[in-house]
């Protein structure tokens, strides 16, 4: 999308509002472009803005949003909502800085480099902090920290949209999806749910919907269990009789409150796991021992608050210098906390979790959204299988049997194409598959986008 200095947005706004395009929404707009990030690499050929937008008033609640544009020679590209899970981490944190924005930070944790595969090179990116207590996302009652929940959740991101659109009303009508990973599997669905509710009737509506998009993502209690435990042991990562015991304590329990019996069972497994990451099994992490302290604890019991790379600890410094915060127009209350990946209070007084989200795909299937799930298989948190269980269990018909799809010769993953829904492996990937596979995380967006099949030959440009 083409900028505008702001030398000629008096003209703009004039122009705009005399055609009845826009309101004054416009100079909003402006006063949230970000000219210049502290460390940012030459020749930056896109548009960004970030700033904050209220979404309940009398609470105080604001979520704080980064929009990276594509360069103007892309043009009409679709808009696409990026949210990170947790519950409690940020976008920024992980999605903006460490998978698929167009900056990744250097370990001096001052100065930023590009990322190749960066997908604001096919689409308009609004990553978002949410809910509010997230990142740089706030609220002015304090109480609101701990009682969030899978349903404020969605209401305030359904208010952050509208709102949002009222500031960029370019992007009205825009083709627009929401996309998401780990426990964004809950929130994906269920924001697209009440964007697709709230859109019936309306012939033209403006927040133009058209799909979403999650991966290693959170979806149906009873299938992540046994499909984890399965992962696990069908991995060499635990033991025959530590297996039986889960499937026998665990299998039927509630992901938000499981029994003690099945907590004493899980921390045997996680001894048994040893000393390895299990976001991603095969690899080396930068800090081993506190992501382990972190893996089974929350709400999730084998499911820690993040993925702990050192890129993590890179975004801490990054994201907390005043000059950064300044260049964001982030911070602009003074919060008293540290900015940080995750918030361990909104993460652990979680309150509201369904056991399903079965539910809402059979629903936003029936109605014709475009839904594409995608898992990275070295994860051991939300691993492929507890995926394939949770999609099995939805009874699709099958369009196109398991295949084999390639990226320049090479098996990519794997894929299977139903009536509604298309499942996508990235082999080698973990938890955070554009962090691990950036490359073929980045054919399976443009695949998603264009709606076509992961490619079947054994080259793809």
């Amino acid at each position: 999308m083409a900028s505008f200095s702001p030398s000629f947005m008096p003209l703009l706004i004039f122009f705009l509002l005399n055609c009845g395009l826009a309101t004054f929404s416009i100079a909003d707009q402006d006063a949230d472009r970000i000219s210049h990030l502290p460390g940012q690499p030459t020749n930056v050929a896109f548009s960004q803005y970030s700033g904050y937008v209220t979404v309940n008033e009398k609470a105080g609640r604001a979520l704080f949003y980064w929009l990276v544009e594509t360069p103007a020679s892309v043009q009409q590209a679709p808009l696409v909502l990026w949210l990170n899970g947790g519950p409690g981490c940020s976008s920024i944190g992980y999605g903006a800085s460490e998978e698929l924005g167009p900056f990744r930070i250097n370990s001096d944790g001052k100065t930023l480099f590009f990322n190749q595969y960066a997908w604001n090179k096919v689409a308009n990116i609004l990553f978002l902090e949410s809910p509010a207590g997230v990142g740089f996302s706030y609220t002015n009652t304090s109480s609101d920290l701990y009682t969030a929940g899978d349903q404020r959740t969605a209401i305030d991101a359904y208010h952050f949209l509208v709102n949002w659109f009222e500031r960029f009303p370019q992007y009205k009508h825009r083709d627009f999806y929401i996309a998401g990973e780990s426990y964004a599997g809950h929130y994906v669905p269920q924001l697209s749910q009440l964007v697709y509710r709230k859109n019936k009737g309306i012939q033209n509506p403006i927040i133009n919907l058209k799909g979403f998009m999650v991966g290693n993502a959170v979806t149906d209690d009873y299938n992540d269990y046994v499909g984890t435990f399965e992962y696990w042991w069908t991995h060499g990562l635990i033991s025959d009789d530590t297996y039986k015991d889960l499937k026998v304590t665990c299998d039927l329990q509630s992901s938000e409150h499981p029994s003690m019996e099945c907590v004493k069972v899980l921390d045997s497994a996680s001894l048994e796991f040893g000393n390895i990451d299990p976001y991603s099994i095969y690899t080396i992490t930068c800090n081993m021992t506190e992501s382990l302290k972190r893996t089974f604890r929350g709400h999730y019991p084998w499911m820690s608050r993040a993925y702990d790379p050192c890129t993590e600890s890179y975004a801490r410094m990054y994201y907390n210098h005043p000059e950064v915060q300044k260049a964001l127009h982030a911070n602009v209350t003074g919060i008293n906390y540290a900015w940080d990946t995750c918030s361990n209070i909104v993460g652990t007084y979680w309150a509201d979790s369904p056991r399903s989200m079965l539910p809402i795909y059979r629903e936003l299937i029936a109605g014709g959204l475009r839904i594409w799930v995608f898992s990275g298989d070295t994860d051991a948190v939300v691993p492929v299988t507890a995926t394939r269980y949770s999609i099995d269990a939805l009874k699709l018909p099958t369009i196109t049997n398991w295949y084999p799809w390639y990226d320049n010769g090479k098996v990519g993953g794997w894929s299977q194409v139903y009536q509604g829904l298309t499942f996508v492996t990235i082999t080698g990937a973990g938890h955070e598959v554009p962090l691990h596979r950036p490359r073929q995380a980045m054919i399976l967006f443009r695949h998603f986008l264009q709606n076509k099949p992961m490619p079947q030959a054994t080259s793809v440009n």
